[in-house]
């Protein structure tokens, strides 16, 4: 008589077990969460602590090495009245405006030339970007050499029309078209490069259709690309408004002293340059701390000026 050993039950099949369950929902649910948490953890980390902790060392009278006492608004109330604080406000737009709009035309109008069928189109796109990996410091040297008083080239050329030498640096409208203009050679082919990168997403059979009904290029680009770049425009205009409004290392090179004046009466002294002025040359952390949270809302109030402004232009109700 053989013995016969009785084998384990079988389970049905396409059944899972309950930790074999919880790990195909915590596949499909947890495991998103767990990938992006890095990106958050770091934000918390470097963005949102430093941010708060801002807000509460602008609520205190907080020098760099030295006591600290809690004032309230005190500092944003003197702030408000601080004519300095006001000079450097109307600086940073100023350059931001002079600076930004020719960059956003002049990076439209370059992107669409580079997406023509041009011989060596991939050393022209790879040229335009080659502004953006020059060393700022490099830049502001060879373009206060282009604006020296008494031999820079731009003098020289304006001397063809009879014109004295600027000083550039002295004035507040010279000084920021001088400025700008660093600005727009090291940012609008970085631009363009995102401006080009949208375009050719755009479908060539909508240029194709337009060019049977008779429009001519410059319809076509004004009522098809420039409508189809609208998302592409208003990303542009956001990361040219942060950029415009945070200026510091430009001015700071052109003026060529660290002791973030912005010259002699201020003509060229962006907010940035203020706050950094007031918390390593006054040692006022405070002081700095309120007037860095002051631009922050200055940027977002720019920002969705900006955004409303890109979308009238772009044909959107």
């Amino acid at each position: 008589m053989t013995l016969q050993l009785a084998s384990p039950p079988r389970k049905a099949p396409g059944r899972r077990t309950a930790p074999s369950r919880r790990m195909a929902r915590f596949d499909l649910k947890g495991v998103p969460y767990l990938l992006v948490s890095p990106y958050y953890l770091l934000f918390a980390i470097f963005g949102v602590f430093p941010l708060g902790y801002t807000l509460w060392v602008s609520l205190h009278d907080w020098e760099l090495a030295g006591d600290t006492k809690f004032t309230g608004l005190a500092n944003y109330g003197e702030l408000i009245t601080d004519g300095s604080f006001w000079n450097a406000v109307v600086n940073t737009l100023g350059m931001f405006v002079v600076a930004t709009v020719p960059q956003i035309v002049l990076a439209l109008m370059l992107a669409n030339a580079l997406n023509k069928r041009l011989r060596g189109r991939l050393l022209l796109r790879l040229g335009v970007l080659l502004p953006l990996v020059t060393s700022v410091v490099a830049v502001a040297v060879v373009f206060s050499q282009l604006y020296s008083r008494d031999y820079g080239l731009f003098n020289w050329i304006l001397s063809w029309f009879g014109v004295d030498p600027i000083t550039w640096q002295n004035e507040k409208w010279s000084s920021w078209i001088a400025i700008s203009t660093m600005i727009d050679w090291r940012w609008t082919g970085y631009n363009a490069i995102i401006l080009l990168a949208a375009m050719q997403t755009i479908p060539r059979d909508l240029y194709e259709a337009a060019a049977i009904d008779g429009a001519t290029a410059r319809t076509q680009f004004w009522r098809i690309t420039v409508p189809m770049l609208r998302p592409t425009i208003v990303f542009v205009v956001f990361i040219s408004t942060i950029g415009g409004l945070t200026l510091f290392a430009e001015p700071v090179m052109f003026e060529g002293n660290p002791m973030m004046t912005g010259g002699t009466t201020g003509q060229y002294q962006t907010v940035a340059m203020f706050i950094v002025k007031s918390a390593f040359r006054d040692f006022e952390m405070g002081y700095a701390a309120a007037a860095a949270w002051l631009l922050f809302v200055l940027i977002l109030v720019g920002t969705m000026i900006n955004y409303w402004f890109t979308r009238r232009i772009g044909g959107a109700k």
